[in-house]
């Protein structure tokens, strides 16, 4: 089946994707996700994850983490608090620069991100009565202790980033690591967007999974050694192919060159992978957003939290730091701020464009099928074990034991269900995407085999009852089950 799975995502690569609507419908439905407070009328732009959705999300941060963390030898992980002390933001620039143009429409009183309107007129009503731009800081305030004065005022972070650089000389002093290394983070980050919305496109709490890779700035640099702007190219390929590897396709997915212009203000270089979330629309260059950044920070972060750097009149650049996050090179004798290369993606927004790619819409028998072709590895589902007759004990006795046994392989995510008819039983497993059904019936009882039916090809192979783990981890390509 896995191969299968390759074959037919190369063979649909022709077919209409699904707008965002399209799916959102399909996330409420089908337990992805839902409104938060929705009893309540909902909070606007904040997303609950439901059964099938915590499951995708979590098969999406397991894979990345896979193949940044366990499948290298070069980085480590890191879990840092959402909560930090208010002067690491401070030093950051977040405090100064975090934030976007606000302007308010004097007629519909709309507030929008000035940045963002075309043609001088507010895009609810018309009016070209706008207000003059002003900075609006995106970072959520909240205070610390009991009382609630400026003495106490903290930010729910805005980035996972900040949390990795202050730790850089803890993870440096307690792993004994050699330039280049990273540390690799996901959690959970906050911004108070002005114009959040398509979903979970853009949202006001959301996940990030982020690397910050050390490497070596040019002045201790020997000959034949890579650069930053090389390692930078290097992790821009890898992170490309990642999501290829799991089954997107490559027309959906590109580089992005950010001009001078857009770049922020410690990037040295910054390429976006953009997806094609918005295939609705006329102007196909607008049907493009962001993904995944990569930049090359230079040594602006780790120079910004560093006690060390003096300014040109011998003072501290940073007098509250109590550390020196400069790295000691051992051939050169030397402490320096090491270059970093910073891969940056959104959960939410990869478990967006996961579930746009794999939607598919098919004609079978005069009916319209919808199916999921997610890659097996992010299917929030991996087997259904469906009984065809539910008030038959030795049929269900056998079919909940098979999913008992699949289940404990620790592997994979197995479900029973007999609430339905054999037929609807399969279309709802098709669209939440879960790549094998295995059906028990009156023969399973007599010849000890059980029907495998594929996903994607909806093919039926009978096997034997006793292999039924081995097959289907070699279908799945799930390692380490026998």
């Amino acid at each position: 089946m896995y191969l299968d799975f390759l074959a037919s995502r190369h063979e649909d690569q022709t077919k209409t994707m699904a707008d965002i609507e399209t799916i959102a419908s399909l996330a409420k439905r089908r337990g992805f996700a839902f409104q938060s407070s929705e009893v309540y009328g909902g909070l606007g732009s904040v997303w609950d994850y439901g059964p099938n959705g915590v499951e995708l999300k979590n098969n999406v941060k397991r894979a990345w983490w896979r193949s940044v963390v366990y499948e290298r030898d070069d980085v480590v992980g890191l879990d840092s608090g959402i909560l930090m002390n208010r002067l690491a933001w401070k030093y950051s620039g977040h405090e100064a620069t975090f934030s976007d143009p606000l302007v308010d429409c004097r007629k519909c009183k709309t507030r929008l991100r000035a940045d963002k309107i075309e043609g001088g007129k507010c895009p609810e009503c018309g009016s070209p009565d706008l207000t003059e731009p002003r900075q609006f800081n995106l970072m959520f305030r909240t205070t610390i202790g009991p009382v609630e004065d400026e003495s106490g005022l903290a930010y729910l972070r805005p980035e996972t980033a900040q949390g990795i650089f202050v730790n850089f000389k803890n993870v440096l002093d307690t792993t004994n690591r050699k330039l280049p290394f990273g540390v690799a983070q996901i959690g959970k980050s906050f911004r108070n967007e002005i114009t959040p919305g398509n979903f979970i496109f853009r949202t006001r709490e959301f996940e990030q999974m982020e690397i910050e890779y050390f490497v070596k700035p040019p002045a201790i640099l020997k000959p034949g050694e890579m650069n930053d702007e090389q390692w930078h190219d290097r992790w821009i390929d890898a992170r490309y192919d990642w999501y290829l590897s799991l089954g997107m396709r490559c027309e959906n997915i590109r580089k992005y060159e950010q001009p001078r212009a857009e770049l922020a203000h410690y990037a040295k270089r910054t390429v976006d992978l953009q997806y094609r979330f918005f295939p609705d629309r006329d102007d196909q260059e607008k049907q493009w957003d962001e993904l995944e950044g990569i930049a090359n920070r230079t040594d602006f972060d780790l120079m910004a939290h560093s006690k060390k750097p003096l300014d040109p009149e011998g003072k501290r650049l940073n007098p509250d730091s109590t550390a020196d996050l400069t790295y000691f090179d051992p051939e050169s004798k030397q402490h320096v701020f090491p270059y970093v290369i910073e891969p940056s993606a959104g959960v939410d927004r990869s478990v967006l464009a996961f579930l746009m790619d794999a939607y598919h819409e098919e004609e079978v028998r005069g009916e319209t099928r919808v199916v999921l072709k997610l890659h097996p590895d992010l299917a929030p589902i991996k087997v259904a074990v469906l009984p065809l007759a539910k008030n038959k004990e030795p049929i269900v006795s056998l079919a909940r034991d098979i999913k008992n046994r699949l289940q404990r392989t620790g592997a994979m995510r197995a479900v029973y269900d007999d609430t339905a008819a054999i037929g609807k039983l399969y279309r709802r497993q098709d669209e939440v995407g879960t790549p094998a059904c295995i059906t028990v019936d009156h023969q399973s009882l007599e010849d000890n085999q059980v029907t495998i039916r594929d996903r994607d090809t909806m093919l039926q192979d009978r096997v034997p009852i006793a292999e039924i783990e081995s097959i289907i981890a070699k279908r799945l390509g799930l390692a380490g089950i026998r």
